[in-house]
């Protein structure tokens, strides 16, 4: 079994609201430290019966189809 971890953010320029409003709570509860925050999504994957490249190779299908809108979204795989 092959483990895999997807990890998709939001291109650089794209407007990330949500991260604004968490850049914001933070800043209310005191941690105005925190000079900007962007937020992205992580999916943790088990891929059964592949080899490592047939594994990278259906990941990174799976992210151009599904896991992420590679419009306003770039994604990173990590196999393990």
């Amino acid at each position: 079994m092959i483990k895999a971890r997807v990890t998709v953010t939001l291109k650089n320029g794209v407007l990330d609201p949500q991260g604004k409003a968490i850049e914001g709570a933070l800043d209310a509860l005191g941690f105005s430290s925190v000079g900007s925050v962007r937020q992205g999504k992580v999916f943790d994957l088990e891929i059964e019966g592949a080899d490592r490249a047939k594994a990278e190779s259906d990941l990174n299908a799976m992210c151009e189809k599904l896991l992420a809108n590679t419009v306003i979204e770039d994604y990173t795989v990590s196999v393990t």
